[in-house]
């Protein structure tokens, strides 16, 4: 049975980073920066789980970061969709460029 290399698993976090990372900066709307964002912290799910792997020191401990990232991930999306939803029946828009100022 092959092994797949920590490269592999690398430069997987680093085109999932990427994606993100140009989403999150470029589009205008709300819930693709969102979206793009939890791409981006997936991409340090992977290195984390990888490196817990074939580190220098295998152990579970960044199997445990990555368990509190998805956890963090998961209240960021829930918060972020409610603030998204409260903007959207404010605004009727969601996009980001008319969301400057908290007043009506």
């Amino acid at each position: 049975m092959t092994q797949v290399p920590l490269s592999a698993y690398l430069v997987l976090a680093l085109i999932l980073f990427c994606i993100g990372l140009y989403g999150a900066l470029t589009k205008r709307n709300t819930v693709i920066v969102l979206i793009c964002i939890e791409l981006m912290l997936n991409a340090v799910n992977i290195n984390l789980v990888a490196f817990s792997k074939f580190g220098i020191n295998p152990s579970i401990t960044g199997q445990v970061f990555s368990l509190f990232t998805i956890t963090v991930a998961a209240a960021e999306a829930a918060v972020g969709l409610a603030i998204l939803i409260a903007l959207y029946r404010n605004r009727k828009t969601v996009n980001i460029d008319e969301m400057n100022t908290l007043k009506n």
